[in-house]
């Protein structure tokens, strides 16, 4: 007997509006962030093919991931739905179905719902994909500003958002820092393991702080190529995060990319805030130390030549003082409380940042 015969509150919410109209999301001239839309390669993408294939299989793939992607837009319409179409991976041991395949849904600022697949709709893929739709009804008639965060460990490949007939899509507020924060890092930047997207710290800073993000966190693959590098540079950010720590394979291998990223980055963005961070999982790894050590000389370099546009966060901080044990799903990567500690450190220091610029 399946849960959702027992419990209704686990069943999926059908979409029976006779009046819905699917609108392609992929075709929307506004409201797309932290991801775009490929016609060559018919799916979302966070970095080009080339770039990707150009430094391995894994980031090409990786990149394909939607983590930190938003749509985000206005509507008058009495309720939102969304259809979607994306590619079969591999269910994950220590994520949920929604933080890998599905969207969360913010209404006013406010998470109200998520949308993702069941066990049946991912056992009836075919080809390579299958579908998935949801549903929410809004209260009342007012016009409501919507954001859908973006699966974060899968592909999308087709998205459709359906409103009433008659109603309108309009496009959302500005952000008030319209400049995206770039993220650069590794599977806990690109938001492992929160258990539905949104809840990562790289969104919830977005969310607090009003600012668009972009999410470079590339699971087990964040470590700082050259060609990474100048991709960064060529994007226009207002900071740079810089939290890769975790995917140097040993402190030898940070200690002959940090400065390098530190160098390279700088000489390109001269006058960009850039922050430095240290992996959370502290207690966890005997060379925590050693790694943080290494980043901090880099911060004491970039002091000592003078730059005062960079900082330094302790990843030891990150999960406060308190239940540290309580703030991961398996001694590495962040469950939401540990998400949230994070964001609740950074958070100060890029509000900082951001209202010097």
């Amino acid at each position: 007997m399946k849960i959702s015969e027992i419990d209704v509150n686990f069943k999926a919410k059908s979409i029976t509006e006779p009046d819905i109209v699917w609108v392609d999301a992929s075709n929307l001239n506004f409201g797309l962030h932290g991801v775009y839309y490929s016609n060559a390669d018919g799916m979302f993408l966070r970095m080009p093919r080339e770039l990707g294939k150009s430094i391995s299989n894994n980031m090409w793939h990786l990149s394909m991931n939607t983590a930190g992607g938003r749509l985000r837009f206005n509507t008058n319409s009495p309720y939102v739905a969304i259809r979607a179409e994306v590619p079969v991976t591999e269910l994950l041991p220590h994520m949920t179905m929604v933080g890998v395949f599905g969207f969360s849904l913010m209404v006013n600022g406010k998470f109200v719902s998520k949308i993702t697949p069941t066990q049946e709709d991912y056992d009836s893929a075919v080809g390579g994909v299958f579908s998935f739709e949801g549903i929410y009804r809004m209260q009342g008639d007012k016009e409501n500003k919507c954001e859908y965060f973006f699966p974060l460990y899968n592909g999308v490949n087709k998205l459709y958002i359906g409103i009433k007939k008659g109603c309108e899509i309009s496009p959302a507020t500005d952000y008030t820092y319209k400049t995206p924060v770039l993220f650069y890092g590794s599977s806990i930047t690109q938001g492992g393991c929160c258990s539905r997207p949104g809840n990562d710290y790289v969104s919830l800073i977005s969310r607090w702080l009003d600012t668009d993000i972009i999410n470079l966190g590339f699971s087990g693959n964040g470590k700082a190529e050259n060609v990474m590098i100048d991709y960064m540079a060529n994007i226009n950010a207002s900071i740079y995060v810089m939290d890769y720590d975790y995917n140097a394979p040993d402190p030898a291998f940070l200690k002959a990319t940090h400065l390098n990223l530190y160098k390279r980055l700088r000489s390109q963005k001269p006058d960009t805030p850039i922050v430095f961070i240290s992996k959370p999982d502290f207690e966890y790894d005997s060379q925590s130390a050693e790694r943080r050590e290494i980043i901090k000389k880099t911060y004491r370099y970039a002091k000592r030549k003078g730059d005062k546009k960079v900082y330094f966060i302790d990843g030891e901080s990150l999960f406060g003082k308190t239940t540290r044990d309580l703030c991961t799903v398996d001694t590495c990567h962040p469950n939401d409380l540990g998400f949230f500690r994070m964001a609740e450190k950074i958070a100060p220091v890029i509000d900082k940042i951001l209202k010097t610029l």
